[in-house]
């Protein structure tokens, strides 16, 4: 059985976030040029803006073709260090926690890694665009079990290279249409005991029965070759209709453990697939729309980076004892929620 106790009831669990990072490349992306390059290259014209008309997203950033998702997360990474006034060797677990990966093997942690210059424990951890958070959570577990003392929490995204540039139809269009918000950056954090605050609360709900929804096939054992499989495919719709079925039950446990509701919170992150989906978030849940860090507009679905990026702009305006609540939606399907308190 899982253990859902409130951290902050355990003593020894005063572990959090001591210090945030983020990068994102210099390439921005219109979302009116990309619906131009698009059609250009499909040989047929798409009804005018409706991309961005459909998603709400203005611009996006994509990655140099010398930049890759371990880029972006040594960037992050070196920015948290230095936030943290630390060295890589004062690292002991490097997590790589990311739907993007440099290759198949090794671990790109180890890519990372070497970049850095640390020695620590170094691994992968990948679960969609909750994979951010669920690094953070795993890092806390090895300081808690005492497998770690201070870990530094890595994600790189670039699922722009898994659009589909080039249209046979508007049916491919249809399937192709989830990739085209699609934007890429990296996200930092450093995770240690803390004296005060931390994290205090995880959650998590898993409905793994509709793993079909969407992804990306190629590169594992089902799909080794073949370009046809590296292009994201899915069902925006049938995707939307499953987190809707879902519905609040796991933010109802979070307030019901905590006590906290939405004016408890200093912010509240939530992963942005699109403009209208983050304004049914609002409408489903209630959250009152002043406390979101709202990035989807004019950076895109930045995978697992996008909470991390929120934080890093967020961060220098919290204060000790500020409460945030991550609200973390993946494909797989899962959700995710960690309430964290500025020490």
């Amino acid at each position: 059985m899982i253990d859902r106790t409130p951290l902050h009831r355990h003593a020894q669990s005063r572990v959090g976030i001591t210090a945030v990072g983020a990068s994102l490349p210099e390439r921005v992306l219109a979302t009116t040029d990309l619906e131009e390059q698009i059609a250009t290259a499909s040989g047929f014209a798409l009804p005018s803006r409706i991309f961005t008309t459909m998603t709400g997203i203005e611009h996006r950033r994509i990655a140099a073709t010398d930049e890759y998702a371990s880029t972006l997360a040594v960037r992050a990474g070196r920015q948290a260090l230095a936030a943290a006034e630390l060295d890589p060797a004062d690292i002991d677990l490097l997590v790589f926690a990311s739907a993007t990966r440099d290759v198949v093997e090794p671990a790109t942690a180890h890519i990372v890694q070497a970049e850095l210059g640390s020695r620590a424990h170094a691994v992968d951890l990948t679960n969609a665009c909750n994979s951010f958070v669920n690094g953070i959570d795993a890092a806390r577990a090895f300081v808690l079990a005492g497998r770690a003392t201070r870990a530094l929490v890595v994600t790189g995204e670039t699922p722009t290279r898994s659009m589909r540039w080039q249209l046979a139809d508007l049916a491919q269009a249809r399937t192709a249409f989830a990739g085209f918000t699609f934007g890429d950056a990296g996200a930092a954090v450093v995770v240690e005991p803390v004296a005060a605050g931390g994290i205090l609360d995880v959650d998590t709900e898993t409905y793994s029965e509709h793993w079909t929804v969407g992804g990306i096939d190629g590169g594992g054992s089902r799909f080794p070759r073949g370009d046809e499989h590296t292009y994201f495919r899915g069902d925006g719709h049938a995707l939307r209709g499953v987190f809707e079925k879902i519905g609040t039950a796991i933010l109802d446990r979070v307030r019901h453990r905590t006590g906290l509701d939405w004016a408890d919170y200093a912010k509240v992150l939530v992963h942005q697939v699109t403009g209208p989906y983050l304004d049914r978030f609002v409408e489903v849940t209630g959250v009152p729309k002043e406390k979101l860090e709202v990035t989807v507009t004019e950076l895109g679905n930045m995978a697992s980076a996008t909470l991390g990026v929120q934080l890093a702009r967020v961060d220098p305006h919290l204060r000790p004892g500020d409460r945030v609540l991550f609200i973390g939606l993946g494909g797989g399907v899962s959700v995710m929620t960690m309430v964290w308190e500025k020490s």
